[in-house]
């Protein structure tokens, strides 16, 4: 039966609460809209959490039941009532529709074509090669210099395959090491958490930067520059932590340590082209105020030019990961369906969170992420809290003086990338713990440390920046 678990818990729950009456919940004046979207939400949980199916299947589950059961072009008999108090208004089938081919999406797609292009034409490699060479030979400077090169290439590419990448590279080095020398756990350890760490430095660095900026508009709107502007400082400090941190728990005995990597810069027209146009878009992305297109648009242009010359042809399109992105636009669909039919609105004003100090709201959401986030997703995290995070932060006006409601979504976004304490946290992870040179237990104490300490100086970041009207 044990093994059917994971199946019917998800099937099971969300039926009992569509069959449940209104009065059973413990909110009042909810519509059957609001009731449905309670359902599909617990979906999506159990879904994202036990894994029954794919996570990014799960995403298109969600999508397609949002079509049928909340939509104003869905099934006629679930739209018997439509527009009564009691059922609520339907949403616009276009705009459920619409988060398949949403700005985030097109601003991740450009983040993979510039990856895929920076591989295929060896940037990555050759960028590695020319980075290290300052750290010398000292075991201790090499590894910050492996962690300052993954933590760079990690604001860019995928962090999957920035680890692989880079453990790839790593590989006959810590062959060199002693069977007994915590050196070699230091430097395979490094790799993921700089990975994990760096992603967090830019929007398309890591999924939950790009769901948070669906909720960061208006007002509260966070540019391309802007969000590197405290992403990177932050990524900097908390990696210095992290390498002074493993230095400390896993001190290397040799005295000595050589990095070859072999390979030059291709000077062909296309790997010029993939030059150029990865420094354009990045520039275009740092300068977004001064010549009007804001970051999404920006993310189009390395799709478009890679496309017409050809350096990334329609073999390169089957290796794009579709996976994510259906994942990302699955967490908006129902972000859109929490916001439109005013369920998360109703969920975080039946609570009394202005009777709670700003700093037990602020820790408390931060901590749940960070728990959640080691032991699932950090895309699934981001896409299950931030829509709720959204609406508490609009709500809270003892949130104010602590920068409101983008305070909370940053400290929440920070918090979804740093859960890396167990090999099952992320994919760069599970790829350092399938090399056999670092333990269950080692990486456990060193993220819940990172993870902490990343927290608790998110907040500070993002509350003096606030001080200073910086965000």
């Amino acid at each position: 039966m044990r093994k059917y678990f994971k199946y019917l818990l998800p099937i099971v729950i969300p039926l009992v609460v569509l069959l449940l009456p209104a009065s059973a919940f413990p909110v009042e004046g909810l519509t059957i809209l609001q009731q449905r979207v309670i359902a599909l939400f617990l979906l999506a949980a159990l879904c994202w959490v036990l894994e029954p199916i794919p996570i990014y299947a799960t995403s298109v589950v969600i999508i397609v039941l949002e079509l049928l059961l909340l939509s104003d072009k869905g099934i006629a008999l679930f739209r018997s009532g439509a527009g009564s108090p009691e059922f609520g208004e339907l949403l616009s089938s276009s705009s459920i529709m619409a988060t398949f081919a949403s700005p985030i999406i097109m601003l991740f797609l450009g983040g993979f074509f510039l990856a895929m292009a920076a591989t295929k034409y060896r940037l990555d490699v050759n960028l590695a090669r020319v980075l290290l060479k300052p750290f010398g030979s000292n075991p201790k400077y090499v590894m910050f210099g492996l962690m300052l090169i993954t933590a760079i290439f990690s604001m860019f590419m995928s962090n999957t395959a920035t680890t692989a990448m880079m453990l790839s590279i790593l590989a006959p080095v810590i062959v060199l090491f002693g069977k007994d020398d915590p050196g070699k756990t230091a430097f395979a350890l490094s790799i993921p958490v700089a990975a994990n760490i760096g992603g967090i430095g830019t929007p398309i660095g890591t999924p939950p930067n790009a769901i948070a900026l669906k909720y960061l508009v208006g007002e509260n709107a966070i540019g391309f520059g802007e969000w590197m502007a405290f992403g990177v400082p932050f990524v900097a400090i908390l990696l210095v932590f992290a390498w002074v941190l493993m230095c400390a728990m896993f001190p290397a005995k040799q005295d000595k340590i050589e990095l070859s990597i072999k390979g030059k810069f291709l000077k062909t027209p296309k790997a010029i082209i993939v030059y150029v146009t990865f420094a354009a878009t990045i520039l275009l992305w740092l300068m977004g105020s001064s010549h009007g297109m804001n970051s999404y648009v920006v993310a189009m242009i390395p799709v478009a030019v890679f496309s017409a010359t050809g350096i990334i042809n329609k073999e390169d399109l089957k290796k794009i990961s579709w996976e994510v992105l259906w994942l990302v636009s699955g967490g908006i669909a129902l972000g859109l369906a929490l916001d439109q039919t005013g369920l998360a609105k109703l969920m975080v004003n039946s609570i009394p969170f202005d009777n709670f100090s700003p700093f037990v709201v602020l820790g408390g959401a931060a901590a749940l992420c960070l728990l959640m986030a080691n032991f699932m997703s950090h895309t699934a995290t981001a896409n299950l809290l931030m829509p709720i995070m959204a609406a508490l932060g609009m709500s809270m006006s003892s949130l104010v003086p602590f920068g409101g409601g983008v305070t909370l979504i940053l400290v929440v976004t920070f918090a979804a990338s740093l859960g890396m304490s167990l090999p099952i946290s992320t994919p760069p992870n599970a790829l350092a713990h399938a090399t056999g040179n670092v333990e269950s237990s080692q990486m456990a104490k060193v993220g819940v440390i990172i993870g902490v300490v990343g927290v608790l100086m998110s907040f500070i970041m993002v509350w003096i920046l606030n001080l200073v009207n910086f965000i």
